[in-house]
């Protein structure tokens, strides 16, 4: 394959953000390469969570990627909270008129990569060694080797899509940039496992001995998780070890129903809030978990990438469309706007859900209480119910 010399933005990072945006732009006629540092197949391998917020379905309709999303998505007119024994439902509908979809993330990027291929739009894949270049002038470009060849890649903007650990926030100086963040004392140590889930909907635990979930990405296969200590190790957590103590987190209904069968992937994550600011440097403009991170605990990571994305496509089109620069100038305040009240709900449920080590009695005290005004309150279930379901863009 011939590979481009120039193209109109360069996109960096084949993840849902890089394709999503890829997408939105070529239905604008707007021309787009993405540069991928991994295969196909390793971006397809990654396990991530699948809870699609409104505002995301919208999108993958805009693109004509929603037809398997709502033929196999599983929607969710709410959540359920357990704690002290007893679990609470959270009813989306009746509170805000709004439901969310469970479907998974590699499912949406698996979607999305067919549409690009189906458009003949152009990725590459092993990109290697990326680096950007003259990103404050109006002539930045990308240079990368692939199969061993060096190349060089002209545009007029760069996408930063590539994820925390990309080159797109390190070609940032640090001088410029303000990061905010918080590293929680846990994380989460998931399993996926193919047995029909515990519920309909996502159970939510709080519990004396750690926080855990019951999720699941189809009517036959679960995703579940515990809190667990940041210095546990995967093979020191058997399956049987897992389910012991998952089952005494749960409520006794809940643990009646649970199927227990052998994981099919097991990992742990380390939960932190991160934001960088600002989201534009020059013709450069991060997006998606390049810019920030949430704890997965408001299923937030996914839908914020994809709002800055509705964002920043919106940016490009109207600079090509109108020769406006305002969507551009703006956009960093704009999607900063969104992801800050993405952060504060992340950390609230965080907060309010896990047991923090050496927290004192007064703060175990708080805790209990903020969750019992919670299921008390409507205006409180109405506050939690309109952040899960996704602010508007």
């Amino acid at each position: 394959m011939t590979l481009p010399k120039r193209t109109q933005v360069a996109i960096i990072g084949a993840g849902p953000a890089g394709l999503l945006l890829g997408q939105l732009l070529h239905k604008a006629g707007i021309d787009a390469v993405i540069l991928e540092l991994r295969s196909a197949e390793y971006v397809l391998g990654r396990i991530r969570a699948g809870v699609v917020e409104t505002g995301t379905v919208g999108l993958l309709e805009q693109v004509g990627c929603a037809e398997r999303l709502h033929r196999e998505g599983l929607v969710h007119e709410g959540i359920e909270i357990s704690f002290g024994g007893a679990r609470h439902r959270i009813n989306f509908q009746q509170l805000v008129g709004r439901s969310v979809i469970v479907y998974g993330q590699t499912e949406i990027t698996r979607d999305l990569m067919e549409a690009r291929a189906d458009c003949g739009g152009t990725t590459i894949y092993e990109a290697e060694d990326v680096v950007l270049h003259d990103v404050t002038s109006t002539r930045p470009y990308v240079t990368f080797r692939q199969a061993g060849m060096a190349h060089r890649l002209d545009c007029d903007f760069i996408a930063g899509c590539d994820g925390s650990h990309g080159v797109s926030r390190k070609s940032i100086p640090a001088d410029v940039q303000q990061v905010f963040e918080r590293t929680y004392p846990f994380g989460w140590l998931g399993i996926l496992v193919d047995k029909p889930p515990v519920s309909e909907e996502l159970i939510y635990a709080n519990h004396e001995r750690g926080f855990a979930l019951c999720s699941m990405r189809s009517h036959t296969r679960s995703r579940l998780y515990i809190q667990c200590a940041l210095d546990d190790k995967v093979e020191d957590w058997s399956d049987a070890r897992f389910y012991d103590e998952l089952c005494r987190r749960l409520d006794a209904t809940a643990v009646a129903r649970l199927e227990q069968g052998a994981s099919i992937e097991k990992s742990i994550a380390p939960l932190r809030s991160f934001v960088a600011e600002p989201m534009r440097y020059g013709q450069l403009f991060l997006a998606g978990d390049a810019a920030h991170i949430v704890p997965p605990t408001g299923a937030k990571g996914l839908n914020l990438a994809a709002s800055d994305v509705h964002y920043l496509s919106r940016a490009l089109i109207e600079f090509y469309d109108e020769k406006s620069r305002a969507g551009i100038d703006a956009y960093s305040a704009t999607a900063l706007a969104r992801v800050w009240k993405a952060v504060r709900f992340s950390w609230w449920m965080t907060s309010m859900l896990h047991h923090f080590p050496n927290s004192s009695g007064f703060e175990q005290r708080i805790q209990r209480t903020e969750l019992d005004y919670l299921v008390g309150s409507e205006h409180a279930l109405r506050s939690l119910a309109e952040n899960y379901v996704g602010l508007p863009y």
